[in-house]
Parts: C-alpha cells; sequence; structure tokens
C-alpha cells in the first residue's frame, strides 16, 4: 500500500522560507510522477509542482515558478519542495501526491491524473 507523508510546514513569515518533504512508503518511486498541490480555504486545489523520474522533467505553476524548486532523492524514496520568497497569497494546506507515468511531468500534473494523496501538511505566512 503506497502512503505519502508530508512534513516541513508551518508558520513563516512573509519573505522567508520552508521547506517540504514528501516522504514514499510502500512503493518505490522510480516510475513515478510526484506533485505537490495546495488548497487554500474557499479555493481549489491547485497544482503546484510536479517532476518525474522517467525524464527527470520538471513542472511549475506560474504561481510558484522562480520562487518554488521541486527535487527528488531516489535513495531515500523523497520529495521536497524549495519555497523561497513566500507571501500571505502561499497560506495554505500543501498534499504531495503520486502518479505511475512515464510521462513528463508537465502531461500529468494535474489532481485528477494523481493516485495516490498525503493527508497534507498547513503553511502559514504571517507577520
Amino acid at each position: 500500500q503506497v502512503q505519502l507523508v508530508e512534513s516541513g510546514g508551518g508558520l513563516v513569515q512573509p519573505g522567508g522560507s520552508l521547506r517540504l518533504s514528501c516522504a514514499a512508503s510502500g512503493v518505490s518511486l522510480d516510475y513515478y510522477v510526484i506533485g505537490w498541490f495546495r488548497q487554500a480555504p474557499g479555493k481549489e486545489r491547485e497544482g503546484l509542482s510536479c517532476i518525474s523520474r522517467s525524464d527527470s522533467s520538471t513542472y511549475y505553476s506560474d504561481s510558484v515558478k522562480g520562487r518554488f524548486t521541486i527535487s527528488r532523492d531516489n535513495a531515500v524514496n523523497t520529495v521536497d519542495l524549495e519555497m523561497n520568497s513566500l507571501e500571505p497569497a502561499d497560506t495554505a494546506e500543501y498534499y504531495c501526491a503520486a502518479v505511475l507515468s512515464l510521462f513528463p511531468a508537465h502531461a500529468v500534473c494535474g489532481s485528477t491524473s494523481m493516485e495516490y494523496w498525503g493527508k497534507g501538511i498547513s503553511v502559514t505566512v504571517a507577520s
């Protein structure tokens, strides 16, 4: 059974940084596209970034491009999201998700494509 567990969330001041980590168990992430999503209160879930193992491609939404960086460590089965220049608008529940796919990251980086989800972790950006 695939389990995804997020860590690294919390409270940060505007302009600050956080690093989220997604740890997978029950499966090797070798052939999975892994993504980070977020959902703010009253808003729809938003795809932020995905990374593919098959071609090492990455995808970023316009809202985080240039500020967030996704990376994966296959040796320890984790995918991290480094978040810089955080803004109050980044406040949300953040989720990692996975789908078995050999397609490039941009092709499957949507919430309806994902097969497995973590429970989410809270990120609050406030002074």
